[in-house]
């Protein structure tokens, strides 16, 4: 039988950088309004692309007055950026509930579900292919790298799961990972629109080999 997983240490907040809303939502029904906004982006990036997203448009699909999405929003690229946030605060929370179902963690099966849950992600999620982390047009000055955001985010979740402290040691391998991962399912997705099977294994034998040593 698995035995009982000790308690674990209290996990630091993960670094991630908040998106310029020119206002955060206090009501329920402002936050509302800022989600089917941001819904809205997301379906619109699937079906005319970034170059051809638009304010309007958005405000439309999401059935709230232009002044709304202004409101929250400077810019398109604003909103894209609100977007990417999302999705990296709904990835951390799909790898941390999916680790906390498991009877026990190892550098393993936390690099798998790292890896299983952006694959789900890019699968499913709406405006993903596009925008998963990070704005697809070239950042300005003070644009923050997705990358790196990830990787800070990650390094700290998967100390905390594996009881191992985040030390700059760790945040480079787990950059250089995420980096590596980046390219390679970028050149799966773009050979097969599920994702190139192959191309993911290789992706997967690449990250164990990399990875666990340094998070055993």
């Amino acid at each position: 039988m698995p035995q009982p997983r000790p308690p674990r240490k209290p996990t630091p907040p993960a670094p991630s950088a908040q998106p310029a809303l020119r206002r955060t939502p206090v009501q329920q029904r402002s936050a509302d309004r800022l989600a089917r906004i941001l819904d809205a982006c997301a379906e619109l990036l699937d079906e005319t692309g970034y170059e051809q997203l638009s304010t309007r448009a958005v405000a439309l699909r999401a059935g709230v007055p232009i002044g709304s999405v202004y409101r929250f929003f400077g810019n398109k690229r604003a909103m894209a950026a609100a977007l990417a946030h999302r999705n990296l605060d709904s990835y951390a929370e799909r790898i941390t509930a999916r680790l906390s179902a498991l009877p026990a963690v190892d550098a393993g099966r936390a690099i798998d579900t790292v890896l299983d849950e952006y694959i789900a992600m890019k699968r499913s999620v709406p405006g993903f292919a596009l925008v998963d982390f990070g704005v697809p047009s070239p950042g300005g000055p003070g644009d923050d790298d997705p990358n790196h955001l990830v990787a800070g985010r990650l390094c700290v979740l998967l100390a905390g799961v594996l009881d191992r402290p985040a030390d700059e040691a760790l945040r480079r391998k787990v950059l250089v990972g995420v980096e590596a991962t980046d390219a390679l399912l970028q050149l799966a997705f773009r050979t097969d629109s599920s994702g190139d099977p192959a191309l993911i294994a290789e992706t997967r034998e690449l990250l164990h080999a990399y990875l666990a040593p340094s998070l055993s």
